[in-house]
């Protein structure tokens, strides 16, 4: 089972159990997350393709680690000019574990009160 998942503005195939590492998110190592912009989703050969998201819909995800990307070398030159700039970037990125995928949401139980209009509408 996958799914295509937005996260930040950006879109990630994520499956169970899964490391990936998204652009900074708020929160600290073992928050948890939920996210419910779920595009795409596929179960058992099943494919569901949201309208332009799947109702219900959520990816359940714990963030491991908050850390930074590999360093970027921008270097500038200008020749015969004596003119070179050097300089480096880090992007800050958030490693999130994939904790679940759930393609609609849980039905919650019925209380005691919408049992008992249930059973007065059954009778009448």
């Amino acid at each position: 089972m996958y799914a295509i998942v937005e996260i930040a503005g950006l879109q990630y195939k994520v499956q169970k159990d899964q490391r990936v590492y998204v652009h900074r998110l708020e929160g600290n190592e073992g928050d948890k997350l939920t996210f419910d912009r779920v595009l795409l989703a596929e179960e058992k050969d099943e494919v569901t393709v949201g309208a332009p998201v799947i109702e219900g819909a959520t990816v359940k995800a714990s963030i491991l680690a908050q850390v930074k990307a590999d360093k970027v070398i921008i270097f500038k030159k200008k020749r015969r000019k004596g003119y070179e700039k050097k300089t480096g970037h880090r992007q800050p990125m958030t490693q999130i574990l994939i904790t679940d995928i759930r393609l609609s949401a849980p039905k919650k139980k019925a209380t005691k009160k919408a049992e008992a209009t249930e059973e007065v509408a059954a009778e009448a």
